[in-house]
Parts: C-alpha cells; structure tokens; sequence
C-alpha cells in the first residue's frame, strides 16, 4: 500500500499510510490527516482508493493543490509524486511495484503451473519457464479517429487514456492480469459497450474500451 510522507521546509513532520477508501487531509481536527496551517483549508483535499490505486482531489480549497509544481483539481498518484498544499510537501511513496514482481516470481509454481502438466508429463525445472509466457505484455490498439490502427504497449504498472478535462481512465497491471478504472469526466468510459458501473473492472483479451470518443481495444499477448 502507499504512504504519505510530510514534510515542511525538508523536516519530515509525520508518514501516514494510505490504509482507508477515503483518507481527507485539511485544517480542522477530524481529517485523517491534520495540517495545522492557515495556508491550509479545512477541509482541502481528499485522497481516494480504488483498488490499488490513489487519486488525489482538490475540495475547492482557497490556495489549491498541486502536483509537482502543476495544480490539480483530480489526479491519480504515481510513485514519488510530491503534493504541495501551501507550504508544506507530502511525498507519495508506494512498494507496488516491487510487489508486484515479486509476485510475479512466485507465480509460475503456484497457479499457472498445472495448466502445463494437466496436457501431459512435465518435468519439473520447465514449468516456470513455461508459466512465465501467459503473463506477458499488454496492449492497447485504436480502431477509430486519426489514429486508428495505432497500437500501444502497456510497459508501466499504470497506464492513462483519454482526453485531461473531458475524460480519462487508467488500466493498472496487477498480478493477476489487468484492470481499468473511471479516473476523471462526467460519463463513465464503458467496455464492450457496457458503462463501468464500479470503480473499475478486470480487461480480458479482445475487450473493446470507449472513452472520450475513441474505441480502442485490450489485446494480452
């Protein structure tokens, strides 16, 4: 899970873990996480979880937020984001992505492994080896607009699509395949010509996405 470190003027003041769906940092009291600051609203941000990811929003606070030097109104976190409220710094840190190979190790001798023995004898140091292919890359692939037929590899733990300020959506890698999540707009991007009812649901190969427009369509290799 993700942690926050805070800090002001380079002293580390407190490290809260991201543990909750809703996690809401401000001035007054009962926040999750206190700043006591006039530079900070009483109720200035919030941070969301969905699944494994944590998005940021701005709860139209007096002096805003910012991301890096950018203003944010919503924005999901990446690793080593810095979110600056006033004076103060608060670092994003999150393990994910060392977990997630580590899980990928393990994975090839626990659950993907009978899938090769049930077709026959399988001597015991090929299985992993075997195993590791199913897992293999992802893709994106554009059926429409300017760039149709342009296809995108997913080589980062979270990918975004979509246009900033009308809608966006990510599609996350965990270790157990694929996940696309509504991030930012009005209407929900849908799949397979259904709207994302929750917050996010697993892509299978071949699933058609469509968000802002465009259709694209989930190709696991």
């Amino acid at each position: 899970m993700g942690k926050l470190v805070v800090s002001l003027d380079g002293v580390v003041i407190k490290e809260v873990q991201i543990t909750k769906d809703k996690t809401t940092l401000g001035r007054r009291p009962y926040n999750d996480i206190v700043i006591d600051n006039l530079a900070v609203s009483g109720e200035h941000a919030v941070l969301q979880m969905v699944a494994a990811d944590v998005f940021i929003e701005d709860l139209n606070s007096t002096n805003g937020t910012y991301i890096n030097g950018k203003a944010i109104k919503k924005q999901l976190l990446a690793h080593n984001d810095t979110v600056e409220i006033g004076k103060y710094k608060i670092k994003y840190l999150t393990e994910e992505s060392s977990e997630y190979e580590k899980t990928m190790v393990m994975r090839p001798a626990t659950g993907t492994a009978p899938a090769f023995t049930s077709a026959g004898p399988t001597r015991s140091g090929h299985a992993p080896a075997a195993a590791a292919a199913p897992t293999g890359s992802a893709s994106i692939k554009v059926l429409n607009g300017a760039a149709a037929g342009r296809e995108v590899t997913l080589t980062k733990v979270v990918t975004t699509v979509g246009k900033p300020g009308v809608q966006v959506a990510s599609i996350t890698r965990r270790p157990n395949g694929y996940a696309f999540s509504h991030v930012e707009g009005v209407t929900r991007p849908s799949v397979n010509g259904v709207p994302l009812a929750g917050d996010s649901v697993p892509l299978r190969n071949g699933d058609v996405i469509e968000l802002a427009g465009t259709a694209m369509q989930f190709i696991h290799h």
